[in-house]
C-alpha cells in the first residue's frame, strides 16, 4: 500500500454557537496528489486547510502528516513582515535554499586551504550532498528564478515596502514567496483571488507541473479541470472524495442529486445547463454567445421573464434597452504622468455581456468609475444611451452595513421587497443566494468575504437596472453560486460589463472581450476568453504571458 503523505483520521469541529462544521472526517493523501476542494461559503473548507496546516489545533480526532514533511500553507488573509520589502520577504521564504549555498561556497574556499586527506574526502562528500539538494530545490541561479516568479505573479517592484501595498498585492507577495520556498505539501486557500486571467494561467501551469502534493480551495473550474485529479467536496459537514476532475465530477454530482429527491429542482437545473455547456465544442459555445444576441428581444419578453424568475438567482429586468448602450470614442485617461488609457474607441451592443479583464492597477475600476460619472476623461467622449440604467456591483463592498442582520440589510427591514417590477418576501430572496435559515439572522460583521459578495449581490440585483456593471462578482463565491450567477447573467434582460479573472465564468458568459494588454493598450473584441486568447496569440505570435504592468507616458 503507498505511504500517505498526510492522513485525517475522524476530524471533526464545532463552531458557535453549536454548529458541527466539521463530521468524522476520514482522509488520507497519496504523495503528488492534486485535490480540488469545493462546497458551498461556509460548508468548512478554510477550515480544513487550517487544521491540516496545524494553525486551528480545536477540533476533535487526528489529523497529521508524514514526519519530515515540509508544508506550505497560504491563507485568504496571509502574513507578511510589514516594515520590509518585497525582496526580503520572498527572500525569507527560500532561507534554506540560501543556507545551502552559503555553506556549498564556504566548502568550496576551504579546498584552497591545506589539509589532510580524510578532511578532504569529508568535505567533498559534504559538498556532494549539498549539490544534490541545490539541484533538487533549482537554487542555482536564485535571482533568476525570483525574477522570472515576480513577473509572472506581477509583484510590485522589489524595494516597495510591505506596509504600503494593497490586500492584492501583498497576497501575490505571499504567493510568490510560498512558491518559491519549495514545500513538499501545498495548501492553497483561493490562490486564485486577486489574480488577472493570465496570471491564474500561469499559476494553473505552475500547479499542474508541480510535483509535490497541492489541496486548493478554488472557484477556478479551469483549474479544477485541467489541473485537479481529485474532487473533495464537503456537504453538510462530510468530506465526499471523488477521482476525477471538475467535469466529472459535475456528471456524478447530477446523478447524485437526482437520487436525493429533497433537492431544490433550481439547483438541479443549473447543474444541467452546465453541463450541457461543458459537453458542448467550442463550435457550438460560440454559436450560443452569438444567439444570445440574436434573440435579445425574446429576452426581454415579459413571459420569458416569468419563466426565469423560480431560477436560483433571479436578475430583474429594469427598463426597456434601446440600441445605445455605452459608446467610448477616442478615449484616453492619465494617472500622474502615465496613461492608464490611450485612444480607446469601442460601442457595447445591446444585450452584449462584456468581460473585462487586465492585471491590476490597469484602469479596469477607473474605466467603470468614467462610465457611471465619478470620473471624467482626460481625452475624447463617452456616451450612455438615454435608455441607460446602471446597477453597478462594486469590488469594496464598504457600503454593507455591519450590525444589521442580512434580511435587514436587504430589505431595510421590511418583510416583502420590491424586484425589479415584483413583488418578493425578503427571506425567499435571500434565500436563492444560498441564505437560508438561521442564516439570515447572522450579522453582517460576522460573514466571511464569499458571503458579503453574495450578499452585495442580492442587495444590488434588486434594483433592476437594466445595464449592470460588476467588478469581480466571482470573488470568493463557491462553485454552486457562481454557476447560479452564470445562469442569471446569461437570461438578463439586459447588458453586463463584468471585470473578472475567472476564465470559465468568461467563457461561459461573455459576447466580448475589452483587454487592458499592456502599454496602455485596450482591445476590443467579440468572442469569449478562450478566443480571445487564439486572437491575441494570431496577432502577437505568442501566446498572452503575464508580467509586470507597464504604461505609456503622456507625450511631451
Amino acid at each position: 500500500m503507498a505511504e500517505y503523505i498526510y492522513t485525517m483520521m475522524g476530524v471533526s469541529k464545532t463552531v458557535p454557537p453549536n454548529r458541527e462544521i466539521i463530521k468524522d472526517i476520514s482522509l488520507s493523501f497519496f504523495p503528488g496528489a492534486k485535490i480540488g476542494v469545493l462546497g458551498l461559503n461556509g460548508s468548512g473548507k478554510s477550515t480544513v486547510l487550517r487544521i491540516m496546516a496545524g494553525i486551528d489545533q480545536e477540533y476533535s480526532g487526528e489529523a497529521r502528516a508524514q514526519p519530515g514533511i515540509n508544508i506550505g500553507y497560504l491563507s485568504q488573509e496571509p502574513q507578511l513582515e510589514e516594515d520590509k520589502t518585497v525582496r526580503e520577504n520572498v527572500e525569507a521564504g527560500m532561507g534554506e535554499v540560501k543556507s545551502l549555498l552559503t555553506e556549498f561556497d564556504d566548502i568550496s574556499a576551504k579546498f584552497a586551504e591545506p589539509m589532510s586527506d580524510d578532511e578532504m574526502n569529508d568535505l567533498l562528500a559534504r559538498q556532494a550532498e549539498l549539490q544534490e539538494q541545490i539541484d533538487a530545490a533549482d537554487g542555482w541561479d536564485l535571482d533568476r528564478t525570483m525574477n522570472m516568479a515576480a513577473e509572472a505573479l506581477r509583484l510590485p517592484p522589489w524595494d516597495a515596502v510591505v506596509k504600503n501595498l494593497s490586500g492584492g498585492e501583498k497576497r501575490r507577495v505571499a504567493l510568490c514567496k510560498l512558491l518559491l520556498s519549495s514545500p513538499d505539501m501545498l495548501l492553497l486557500d483561493e490562490p486564485t483571488n486577486h489574480l488577472d486571467a493570465e496570471t491564474v494561467a500561469w499559476l494553473e501551469r505552475y500547479l499542474h507541473d508541480f510535483k509535490g502534493t497541492i489541496v486548493a480551495v478554488t472557484h477556478d473550474r479551469y483549474f479544477l479541470d485541467n489541473a485537479a485529479e481529485w474532487i473533495l467536496e464537503l456537504d453538510r459537514g462530510h468530506g465526499i472524495p471523488w477521482k476525477g476532475n471538475y467535469s466529472s465530477w459535475l456528471e456524478q454530482k447530477e446523478k447524485r442529486l437526482e437520487q436525493e429527491s429533497k433537492q431544490e429542482q433550481a439547483h438541479m437545473k443549473t447543474i444541467k445547463h452546465e453541463l450541457e455547456w461543458v459537453r458542448t465544442n467550442p463550435k457550438g459555445r460560440r454559436a450560443k454567445s452569438k444567439a444570445r444576441l440574436r434573440q435579445f428581444e425574446e429576452l426581454q419578453s415579459k413571459d420569458f421573464q416569468k419563466r426565469n424568475e423560480t431560477n436560483q438567482i433571479y436578475i430583474p429586468p429594469g427598463p426597456r434597452l434601446g440600441e445605445s448602450v455605452i459608446e467610448f470614442n477616442n478615449v484616453s485617461k492619465a494617472f500622474g504622468d502615465k496613461y492608464l488609457i490611450e485612444d480607446l474607441s469601442f460601442k457595447v451592443p445591446q444585450g452584449a455581456i462584456v468581460g473585462i479583464i487586465g492585471p491590476n492597477g490597469a484602469g479596469k475600476t477607473t474605466l467603470f468609475k468614467m462610465i457611471n460619472g465619478t470620473e471624467q476623461p482626460d481625452e475624447g467622449t463617452i456616451t450612455v444611451g438615454p435608455t441607460v440604467e446602471l446597477a453597478y456591483v462594486s469590488q469594496s463592498r464598504e457600503d454593507l452595513g455591519s450590525d444589521k442582520q442580512l434580511w435587514q440589510e436587504v430589505a431595510d427591514g421590511e418583510e416583502v421587497i420590491k424586484v425589479g417590477n415584483y413583488s418578493v418576501p425578503a427571506r425567499a430572496w435571500l434565500s436563492r443566494f444560498n441564505f437560508k435559515g438561521a442564516d439570515q439572522q447572522k450579522q453582517v460583521k460576522h460573514l466571511s468575504g464569499g458571503e458579503r459578495n453574495r450578499l452585495q449581490l442580492a442587495k444590488v440585483l434588486k434594483i433592476g437596472g437594466n445595464v449592470l456593471m460588476l467588478d469581480e462578482p466571482t470573488n470568493d463565491l463557491d462553485v454552486e453560486t457562481l454557476r447560479a450567477l452564470e445562469e442569471a447573467i446569461l437570461n438578463f434582460a439586459g447588458s453586463a460589463m463584468i471585470i473578472s479573472h475567472d476564465r470559465w465564468f468568461l467563457d461561459r458568459v461573455a459576447t466580448h472581450i475589452l483587454a487592458f494588454e499592456n502599454n496602455s493598450q485596450v482591445e476590443f473584441f467579440e468572442g469569449n476568453y478562450t478566443e480571445y486568447e487564439q486572437d491575441y496569440k494570431n496577432r502577437h505570435g505568442k501566446s498572452s504571458q503575464p508580467e509586470r504592468i507597464k504604461y505609456r507616458h503622456l507625450k511631451k
